[in-house]
C-alpha cells in the first residue's frame, strides 16, 4: 500500500497539473465506485473545477468548486494518472475525468479494485469515519508531542507505528526503516523506550520520510506517480524487503518476523530486544 511519501508524491504531481481545470465528463467502469457514492453524484461532478489537492495520512483530498471534495484512497494498487486523452484506455482504468480544453485526462486506475473514490461536502470531509480518527502527521508533530505519544502507551513499537490513529501515514516500509536506523527492536514496548531513543526515532523518521518524498517514494509491485514514473527510494532501503541479506552495519542477516498481522524486517544484532 502506498505510504505517506508515495501519496505525497501523487498529491504534488496533481498540484502541478489539475488546479484550475474543469471537469467536462466522467466515465465510470466500476460498480463499487458507484455504490460508494450518493445518487446523481456524476451530475454533481460535471462542470466542477479542481481547486486544490491535499493529503491527510494516506488519503488524497481533491477540493472542487461548489463546496465538494473528492476523497481518494489508493489502497494496495490504486493510481491517479494524468495521461494524454489519446493514450489507450486500459481495463483497469476505473474512472476517467475528461477535462475541458485539455489534451490530458485524469484517470483512477486500480487492478485489484480495492481503492476508493467518494464525494463529500468540503466542510464535512474531515469529520468522516476514516479521517476523523487519524493521528498526527509525522512531519508536523513536535518532538515533545511525539515522545509523549509513546510514553503514554504500553504496546509494541511496530504495531504502534502502523496504527493510523496513533500517527498517520506510516506503513511497513518506513516503520521498518526508521526502527532499523534507530536500533530499536520492532517488539520493544513503547513505554520502555528511553527518551534518547525516542528522540533518535523522531529524527530518523523525519529524515527518512523527507528523503523518500524527494525520491518520489518507493516502487514495489506497481506504484508510480501521476506521470507513470516509478519512485527511487527502493535503492536506499536498509531493512525492508532484505530478509536474509547482510545488515549493512554489522553483517548479520536481516530477519523477518510476523508481528500481529504484519511482517517486520530488522537486524537481530543491531536491534536487540
Amino acid at each position: 500500500m502506498p505510504e505517506m511519501p508515495e501519496v505525497e508524491t501523487v498529491v504534488r504531481g496533481l498540484q502541478r497539473v489539475i488546479p484550475g481545470k474543469t471537469i467536462q465528463s466522467v466515465y465510470i467502469n466500476s460498480p463499487k465506485i458507484e455504490l460508494d457514492n450518493q445518487p446523481g453524484w456524476l451530475d454533481i461532478l460535471k462542470g466542477k473545477q479542481f481547486l486544490a489537492v491535499r493529503r491527510r495520512g494516506k488519503n488524497i483530498l481533491i477540493d472542487l468548486s461548489g463546496g465538494y471534495t473528492l476523497w481518494v484512497h489508493l489502497k494496495m494498487t490504486g493510481h491517479l494518472y494524468y495521461f494524454p486523452k489519446s493514450s489507450e484506455i486500459g481495463k483497469h482504468d476505473l474512472m476517467i475525468f475528461t477535462l475541458k480544453n485539455d489534451n490530458f485526462a485524469l484517470r483512477f486506475n486500480d487492478y485489484r479494485r480495492f481503492g476508493r473514490i467518494r464525494l463529500f461536502k468540503t466542510d464535512e470531509i474531515l469529520q468522516q469515519k476514516g479521517l476523523v480518527e487519524l493521528g498526527p502527521e509525522p512531519l508536523e508533530i513536535s518532538k515533545q508531542g511525539f515522545i509523549s505519544l509513546f510514553k503514554n502507551k504500553q504496546r509494541m513499537i511496530k504495531p504502534a507505528l502502523l496504527d493510523q490513529t496513533f500517527i498517520a501515514g506510516l506503513g511497513n516500509i518506513y516503520a521498518d526503516e526508521t526502527l532499523y536506523l534507530s536500533r530499536i527492536h520492532p517488539r520493544k514496548m513503547t513505554n520502555r523506550i528511553s527518551t534518547a531513543k525516542l528522540e533518535a526515532l523522531y529524527d530518523n523518521m523525519r529524515r527518512t520520510l523527507k528523503k523518500a518524498v524527494r525520491l518520489m517514494g518507493t516502487s514495489f509491485d506497481s506504484y508510480a506517480g501521476v506521470d507513470g514514473e516509478p519512485g527511487g527510494y527502493q535503492s536506499y532501503l536498509l531493512a525492508y524487503g532484505r530478509e536474509g541479506e547482510p545488515c549493512r552495519r554489522c553483517g548479520t542477516k536481516i530477519k523477518r518476523e510476523k508481528i500481529g498481522s504484519r511482517s517486520a524486517h530488522f537486524c537481530p544484532r543491531c536491534q536487540r530486544l
